[in-house]
């Protein structure tokens, strides 16, 4: 059974210089089991209300701005699959999680940016649950679980985000590797709480985890974690970083 995975995206750069984690990546998903498709959940989506992308071929889209011609110059053409969506919709409805569909949702950077890394030759379907992220982490949960069935049936699901966001303080001139005291604090207080099963205080992370608001100055980022959290159990580190001195790289998986 494939594990569900948080995969911390990092900059929309990652797709040119993949640093440490694009190896990474590339290893464990030689190691998975070949999906038959995938669902994300990336922290560039946020939406009020839970939908899930229907297109049947979304377009490559680059959000974001003042980053090099190249980076507008790569396409990650994977197919979407409405039929998926159309069953994702309907266990969220029947988890009493009301959810609508999108036909017209493209790819953000958050799926295709980590997916290009992972699986280059864009052959495999995917499909894109939003994040209504006014609701916070127990919404996410729910989501997780409520897809986690999936996993059985071949369903990559992947939370795709952040471990720590805070863009206005990173330092360009970092070294990889480096990183600020506390980033590394808040990174640490959660793989150790995740690796404790510690829910009610992974739920409470804003008021327990050091630095936790100064890491996540909003909390789009790290909410995947918690769609990655419901959808499995045992915690496992895959890789763990940071560049730009305070944006950490962590990538996990939940079997």
């Amino acid at each position: 059974m494939l594990p569900s995975l948080f995969i911390s995206h990092g900059s929309p750069m990652l797709a040119l210089h993949p640093g440490a984690s694009g190896p990474a990546l590339r290893r464990l998903a030689a190691a998975l089991p070949r999906p038959k498709a995938i669902v994300v959940v990336s922290a560039h989506w946020e939406s009020p209300s839970l939908q899930v992308s229907s297109h049947p071929a979304p377009p490559t889209w680059h959000d974001f701005g003042g980053f090099p011609s190249a980076l507008y110059a790569l396409q990650y053409p994977a197919a979407g699959e409405p039929q998926l969506a159309a069953r994702v919709m309907a266990r969220l409805i029947d988890k009493g999680l009301p959810a609508t569909l999108d036909p017209q949702r493209p790819f953000d950077h958050g799926v295709w940016v980590p997916l290009r890394l992972m699986y280059p030759d864009a052959d495999i379907p995917v499909v894109q649950v939003s994040l209504p992220s006014q609701y916070g982490p127990a919404l996410q949960v729910a989501v997780g679980k409520a897809l986690a069935a999936l996993r059985e049936e071949g369903v990559l699901l992947i939370g795709s985000g952040s471990i720590t966001h805070n863009l206005r303080e990173l330092d360009r001139q970092a070294e990889d590797e480096v990183s600020a005291p506390w980033a590394l604090a808040f990174r640490d207080w959660m793989a150790d709480t995740l690796g404790s099963g510690d829910t009610e205080a992974l739920l409470d992370y804003r008021r327990q985890a050091p630095h936790a608001v100064r890491n996540h100055p909003s909390e789009e980022h790290l909410l995947p974690l918690y769609f990655a959290l419901g959808a499995g159990d045992r915690f496992g580190i895959v890789h763990q970083g940071f560049t730009l001195g305070a944006l950490g790289m962590d990538v996990y998986r939940f079997d």
